[in-house]
């Protein structure tokens, strides 16, 4: 089938669409471009089993590298497929698609961060400064039991939703056609609509997270200050030295600032845990921000008697954005030498989190009670102490707004803006130009965000539903599906013909759809029981945090544009 010819031939004609007898909808590949309509499923496959047959990824038949254990969860249809191993192994110019070499150096430019550089993706891009932030959010919203129980549900749902992202990225990234977003995956498992409904989805999340960012450091600055600033006047003042810093456009050499971000967030945890056990809780700062009035402390195993049950959903969203990454997984893969190792920082990113989680969470919920505030580390009584964390978490909060103010504005400009509105090139003069006039429009629209809803568990709740809930475990299943039905539809003599350039199917329609989904039934209905099961999640999760920003402006001192700080001076 492929031989040495096929590449070569592939680089030097322009092939055009025919139909041939039963053999209906039979394409000859025309274009290189990443987001052809013309390449078909079966095509992306192929040059993906290339890329996975090449030595550095030890994937193929003849390696004599030992088995990975979790090879068994990747594998590739036997007798099914359009390339075979003889006809791998028989690939002489395999070397000419290699990463980095002339398939790699077209369209260089990605949409996102290269924080995980070739070598490999560190661990400390895989849970970014923010990642941690819920951390310490976890406060009276989650209790002792119900704390484990979504924190542990939260876990465990995200792993194996990570491992179809990582096994869909295998299975269709090539050297050819590389993936560099998650709307790359969606378009060839779903077309072209599903991509551009995940790269809105990636930049509404991106730009929320800002305008989390922004909150946080104006509490943080008005605690500073003792409230003598305006808190409106603070978040408008680090918008401004976010539009600042965003000007900087590569971020390649700066990967080391999230695995320093990462460590701060640790500390800060560490001093919070400490000083509030030997110190009062902030009183002042609850009655803000919680409407809990000085009392004795109260904690409870369920959730208490007060705390609706809006509000106890809200409490699981904040697990919920703990594991936000997902939405910049296939990003990372994409940087990596070895896109099948991506698990091991996967797994470890997310126990890390996950330990964090339980450890911190129930320590200060332990010493604070109905008086822990979001974040934690603002309701340090002891104003020197208070200063302190605010002040490193300044630090941390910087860092993660010029990883995530770039990465948002990089992933609207070229997903969105180029794709969508034809906007030129970042690589181009007039590209530059516009970057540095959209990026004070990006932080102005953040501020406003920020400034309208200055409440950080209900806005950061919000976006976890709408958003990060999706990414994380709503679109991988849903993915999947396509992916299983059309990988698994293709029957022997199906499939892409390397030295022809043809897609040959023998039937079409909804027929082929369900033999695809029936080869693997079982799976497949696990899928689309957590696709379900996560969009009613993603409902009530948006219902919720609707109804805790009514009740937070209608019963705490929160209000939009206001000069009062939500946890208090």
């Amino acid at each position: 089938m492929a031989g040495n010819e096929s590449l070569q031939a592939d680089d030097k004609h322009d092939r055009k669409t025919t139909t041939n007898g039963v053999e209906g909808g039979v394409r000859r590949r025309s274009t290189g471009k990443l987001h052809d309509p013309n390449v078909t499923f079966e095509e992306y496959y192929y040059y993906a089993q290339l890329s996975r047959a090449h030595p550095s990824e030890a994937r193929d038949a003849s390696s004599t590298a030992a088995p990975n254990r979790l090879s068994k969860y990747v594998p590739f249809p036997k007798g099914t497929v359009a390339v075979e191993n003889s006809a791998i192994r028989d690939e002489k110019d395999l070397n000419a698609t290699r990463r980095g070499t002339k398939y790699r150096k077209k369209n260089t430019y990605r949409p996102h961060v290269p924080s995980a550089q070739r070598p490999g993706v560190p661990f400390s891009t895989l849970s970014p400064p923010t990642s941690l932030g819920p951390i310490r959010r976890h406060g009276r919203l989650v209790k002792w039991a119900t704390g484990q129980q979504r924190s542990s549900t939260s876990f465990s749902a995200a792993s194996p939703h990570s491992f179809l992202l990582w096994r869909m990225f295998l299975q269709l990234d090539s050297d050819r056609y590389p993936l560099r977003s998650f709307g790359d995956i969606a378009y060839r498992v779903a077309g072209k609509v599903a991509r551009q409904t995940m790269n809105v989805f990636q930049s509404v999340q991106l730009l929320f997270n800002v305008g989390i960012i922004i909150i946080q450091n104006g509490q943080g600055l008005s605690q500073i200050s003792k409230g003598s600033v305006c808190f409106i006047v603070l978040c408008f003042v680090w918008a401004i030295a976010g539009a600042i810093i965003g000007q900087i456009r590569t971020l390649q050499r700066l990967g080391w600032l999230a695995h320093f971000a990462i460590w701060i967030n640790v500390l800060i945890l560490i001093m919070t845990t400490a000083v509030i056990s030997h110190s009062d809780p902030n009183y002042d700062a609850a009655l803000a921000n919680n409407d809990a009035p000085k009392g004795p402390k109260v904690t409870t195993a369920g959730p208490p008697a007060g705390v609706a049950f809006n509000g106890q959903v809200v409490g699981l969203m904040q697990a919920v954005y703990s594991y936000g990454g997902a939405m910049l997984f296939v990003e990372f893969m994409a940087e990596m030498k070895r896109p099948y190792d991506f698990w091991k920082g996967m797994v470890a990113a997310q126990t890390f989190i996950f330990a964090c989680y339980m450890i911190f969470g129930f320590l200060i919920y332990s010493q604070q009670g109905q008086f822990a505030i979001n974040p934690n580390y603002q309701g340090v009584s002891p104003y020197a102490w208070q200063t302190a964390v605010n002040s490193l978490a300044l630090v941390t909060t910087l860092i993660a707004a010029l990883l995530y103010g770039n990465i948002g504005i990089k992933v609207l400009y070229s997903n969105v803006l180029m794709d969508m509105l034809g906007f030129p090139s970042l690589a181009q003069s007039s590209g530059k130009l516009l970057w540095v006039a959209i990026v004070p429009i990006y932080w102005a629209i953040a501020f406003v965000v920020a400034a309208a809803i200055p409440s950080v568990s209900n806005l950061s709740g919000l976006i976890a539903a709408v958003c990060i809930l999706q990414f994380s475990y709503t679109f991988p299943p849903f993915l999947m599906l396509f992916h299983n039905a059309q990988r698994d539809a293709i029957r022997e003599g199906e499939g892409f013909e390397g030295s022809t350039g043809r897609t040959i199917r023998h039937d079409r329609g909804m027929a082929r759809w369900m033999r695809g989904l029936r080869k693997n039934a079982a799976l497949n209905a696990f899928n689309l029981f957590f696709f379900l099961g996560s969009l009613a999640t993603a409902v009530l999760g948006i219902y919720s945090a609707v109804v805790g920003l009514i009740n937070a402006y209608a019963e705490t001192a929160v209000s939009g544009f206001s000069c009062t700080n939500p946890v208090g001076a």
